[in-house]
């Protein structure tokens, strides 16, 4: 069986608005990754429903071990624009629903779905969102709960079926984990701290969900 694949979807939306230096580096960014074989293909995406039927009908004999979003978010969320891919997606009847159903039916047992995006994991409603998610995928979820950039903090991963091991109010600098306002900044010294050329989830935070 061919190994299964590594794939990046990011803000193509960006590259067209302020901060557009923010989109150039998603975009080369991702060319960075295929060129040193970091993962298996890449989609500039203006929107989640295409973004997703795109990880799901690409290569289809094989299946889907990583798929990474690199874009905006907040908390319990990812953002494509103006889109918002959070909880309520998993809805019946949400447009997004179909699409994630079809994504799911490509991953492998231990496929991750990592959001390399401000904030998504932080607060109540980004472990809410974790545990949906990863619930309804069967995969395991990671994300973030500081605001990121070369330097990536709170990185966290949620295995299905498991409880989020980190604090409600890690990252926060204005407001509660059920009434978030600001997002502190990642740095060196942050707890679980990576830098955008970290290509994989490090195996001790993914050993440590598995035991939790």
């Amino acid at each position: 069986m061919e190994r299964p694949l590594r794939l990046v979807i990011f803000d193509a939306t960006q590259t067209a608005r302020a901060p557009r230096a923010l989109g150039l580096a998603w975009k080369t960014g991702s060319e960075l990754y295929r060129g040193l074989g970091w993962i298996d293909a890449a989609y500039g995406a203006r929107d989640f429903a295409t973004a997703l039927d795109w990880a799901a009908r690409i290569e289809p004999a094989r299946h889907v071990a990583e798929l990474q979003f690199w874009g905006h978010g907040k908390w319990g969320s990812a953002r494509i624009d103006r889109e918002i891919w959070d909880r309520g997606a998993l809805a019946p009847g949400h447009a997004l629903r179909p699409h994630l159903e079809a994504l799911r039916e490509r991953l492998t047992p231990d496929a991750l779905i990592w959001f390399r995006s401000c904030e998504t994991l932080g607060a109540r409603a980004g472990q809410d969102f974790a545990c949906a998610l990863s619930d309804f995928t069967g995969a395991a979820v990671a994300g973030h709960t500081f605001v990121i950039g070369y330097y990536q903090s709170g990185l966290h991963v949620l295995e299905p079926g498991a409880t989020p091991d980190w604090a409600q109010t890690e990252g926060l600098a204005h407001g509660t984990p059920d009434e978030p306002r600001a997002a502190l900044k990642s740095g060196p010294a942050r707890p679980s701290t990576i830098t955008c050329f970290t290509n994989r989830v490090p195996e001790r935070l993914r050993s440590a969900s598995r035991a939790a």
